[in-house]
């Protein structure tokens, strides 16, 4: 029973980020705000959309971004009133454009030159391992037995 409580509690904190006096009337604005909302980082709460998010902060740039629907924005030119404000740091998937590439490109980048170095220090020799006849049979012995 505790864990029935527990689950239902987890699932319906998201619900209840958005507050009903946050809400739109207007069905389908709503949706574009929740949609867009859950795009946008908390500057607060790190890695939580606003949507999510109880901070007062997040509220407020819920606010903004209906505010900024209702007169007329693109979602596009929302997001982008946004972004301009707090920067790219407030959009949950950033652009790879610019110096986010770099960012982007540095993660598989650094793979890469691992894995070539774990690869050239597995193939690399080391010195004096090649072994003198008399320890090639003793090897065979030793593995022989």
């Amino acid at each position: 029973m505790i864990r029935l409580v527990i689950i239902i509690w987890l699932v319906a904190t998201t619900a209840w980020a958005v507050e009903p006096d946050e809400m739109l009337a207007d069905i389908a604005l709503e949706a574009r705000a929740r949609a867009l909302s859950s795009e946008l980082r908390c500057p607060v709460c790190r890695n939580e959309s606003i949507d999510e998010s109880n901070a007062t902060l997040a509220k407020e740039l819920r606010i903004i971004l209906r505010e900024r629907l209702v007169a007329g924005d693109s979602d596009d030119e929302a997001v982008l009133y946004l972004v301009r404000r707090y920067g790219e740091f407030i959009l949950l998937k950033p652009d790879v454009t610019g110096v986010n590439w770099v960012l982007w490109a540095a993660a598989p980048a650094m793979f890469l030159l691992a894995l070539g170095a774990g690869w050239g220090a597995v193939r690399r020799k080391p010195e004096g391992a090649d072994l003198s006849d008399d320890e090639l049979i003793r090897l065979d012995q030793i593995l022989g037995d």
